[in-house]
């Protein structure tokens, strides 16, 4: 073929058209391949729950990955994560998910996430920010815009997910998978130890860690409290928090202020109380010997 004819075969404007309608024939016959394809094969919601919870509670990691905490206004807000999001979407059926990033502002970066059920027809798109500004207000470097972006499309897309699929259904598979992962008062003992020490190899310090769930000590960690670490720890590993803002530095200047208040005030009594002798067998003040 010569040049000219390449050249005629490039800017034909026939041949564009039929290769722009032959790509939308092939979208509409993708889609309605999928539609047909739903119809004959409905799910059934016990099959769902049950292949749900198999899958989410196949080991103990698995079911603690399926948690996540997040402080929200002085509060930790627990949940189900990214990952239980994934389980449901695979074992509801008829789903198509998907999620990305749409732009990347001055101080925060927009991601999406979609989720459209086939079988009903029901389609969702939710959008998911997170800022890539530090506290000194200084933009992060592309690295780490680039992680932020992804960490806001994963919270995007289970959030459509889980807009999709009935909560209550998903709640069902969540308090087994958090059956799983947290255990129950007879392995308390054992389980918080092992999640504690997790958690320091990870990086956080141990009074960090207890002061994160208003602990004094090991023992005053309950199965709430520890439901609350396991899901820290998951976000810290899914990189949707950092480790500082999952166990934040413990502020000791209030305690330390209250000890020294303390102190000045035991030696201010001590001076304005004069010392007294008594007698050790009626208990009575002796007057002090005449100079």
């Amino acid at each position: 073929m010569s040049n000219d004819a390449m050249t005629t075969y490039e800017l034909d404007p026939e041949i564009t058209k039929v290769e722009t309608a032959s790509v939308a024939v092939l979208n509409r016959s993708e889609v309605e391949a999928q539609l047909d394809a739903a119809r004959r094969h409905p799910r059934k919601p016990k099959r769902f729950l049950n292949k749900a919870i198999g899958l989410a509670t196949y080991n103990r990691e698995i079911a603690e990955s399926c948690m996540y905490a997040v402080p929200r206004g002085g509060k930790t807000i627990t949940g189900p994560s990214v990952r239980l999001a994934e389980i449901c979407a695979s074992a509801y059926g008829n789903l198509h998910v998907g999620s990305r990033v749409l732009d990347a502002e001055e101080k925060e970066v927009v991601a999406q996430g979609v989720a459209w059920d086939v079988e009903e027809n029901v389609r969702y798109s939710v959008e998911a920010r997170r800022r890539i500004t530090n506290k000194y207000g200084k933009r992060y470097d592309d690295d780490m815009i680039t992680v932020t972006g992804a960490a806001a499309s994963s919270v995007a897309l289970r959030n459509a997910i889980f807009r999709v699929i009935p909560r209550a259904m998903v709640d069902i598979v969540y308090a087994e998978a958090r059956r799983v992962a947290v255990g129950d008062a007879m392995t308390l003992s054992t389980r918080r130890e092992e999640v504690v020490t997790r958690l320091q190899k990870m990086g956080a310090p141990r009074e960090r860690i207890l002061a994160r769930v208003d602990a004094k000590g090991l023992e005053d960690i309950g199965l709430e409290q520890l439901e609350t670490l396991i899901g820290l720890g998951t976000a810290v590993k899914s990189k949707d928090q950092t480790l500082d803002e999952a166990f934040p530095p413990v502020d000791t200047a209030p305690a330390r202020a209250k000890s020294l208040e303390d102190k000045l005030s035991a030696k201010t009594a001590s001076k304005a109380e004069p010392q007294v002798e008594r007698d050790p067998l009626t208990n009575e003040v002796v007057p002090p010997e005449a100079s």
